[in-house]
């Protein structure tokens, strides 16, 4: 067992590979192992996007410029959540939790369909979010391709994972850190949300200032697909804004709790 900012973790072994469990709330992490790599869409991916723009993918010109200019980013070691939180793990720590349809559903990840209701269980959590360009490490795995799988499109009934409760689904889609279903949920990250990566930081701490929380992912609440460019929320280089609707007032967000690594020394 070890202890990480007070919360206590237990090795485990999951799917086969090593990881730790938050024995309260079943929440499983993975260890991310420290490295660099090349955050934002590239030159080579924009011309496969391009490629792919002929007749399959619907891309807007804006989604490049969020992810833009590419920049090398060093990432220390750090754990990451097996998958987004359940909406079992979320009552773990808001016992009041139940938006949405999948308020009842033990193995489908939450569904926080309010600004207000995600600030409540991030404050109530005993982790913290990861940083975008933690996030995209994590999704890349290596890789400096589309998706950890390739270039080639998400296909929605093979790629796409919305729900938690069969390891077996889950094995199939984890990438080489173990990490599964990166860009199946909205995902928030630490980060405030900046158009373009300018003036962002060459290390793999979160920019934190007034505006809205950048997001990751979001592929499952699209589901299903009309061929409206769904399959560019699980690029590893998307990013988006999490803002309300303007007119319901309404997000759709999920939470992957990371935590630090090392731990501290007692």
């Amino acid at each position: 067992m070890i202890r990480i900012a007070g919360v206590e973790l237990t090795e485990a072994t999951v799917t086969g590979r090593p990881a730790w469990r938050h024995d309260p709330s079943g929440v499983v992490f993975r260890l991310v192992p420290a490295g660099s790599f090349q955050m934002g869409f590239s030159d080579r991916e924009l011309a496969t996007i391009e490629a792919l723009c002929d007749d399959e993918l619907e891309w807007q010109d804006d989604y490049a410029e969020r992810s833009r200019p590419v920049r090398a980013v060093s990432v220390p070691s750090f754990l990451m959540a097996w998958h987004p939180l359940t909406a079992a793990q979320a009552r773990c720590f808001l016992p009041g939790y139940n938006e949405g349809d999948q308020g009842e559903d033990e193995h489908a990840a939450a569904a926080l369909h309010s600004l207000e209701c995600l600030d409540q269980l991030l404050a109530a959590l005993p982790f913290r979010l990861p940083s975008e360009a933690e996030w995209e490490y994590a999704a890349r795995a290596g890789t400096a391709t589309l998706t950890y799988r390739g270039d080639q499109l998400p296909d929605q009934d093979t790629d796409l994972l919305s729900s938690f409760g069969d390891e077996v689904v889950i094995r199939r889609h984890e990438n080489r850190f173990g990490v599964a279903a990166m860009g199946s949920v909205l995902e928030a990250c630490a980060d405030t949300y900046r158009p373009g990566y300018s003036h962002a930081p060459r290390d793999a701490e979160p920019y934190l200032g007034q505006g809205s929380r950048v997001s990751r992912g979001g592929a499952a609440d699209c589901s299903p697909w009309q061929g409206c460019g769904e399959e560019a929320l699980m690029f590893s280089g998307f990013r988006a804004a999490i803002e309300p609707d303007t007119v319901i007032g309404m997000i759709n967000a999920g939470i992957r709790p990371a935590l630090d690594w090392p731990p501290a020394s007692s």
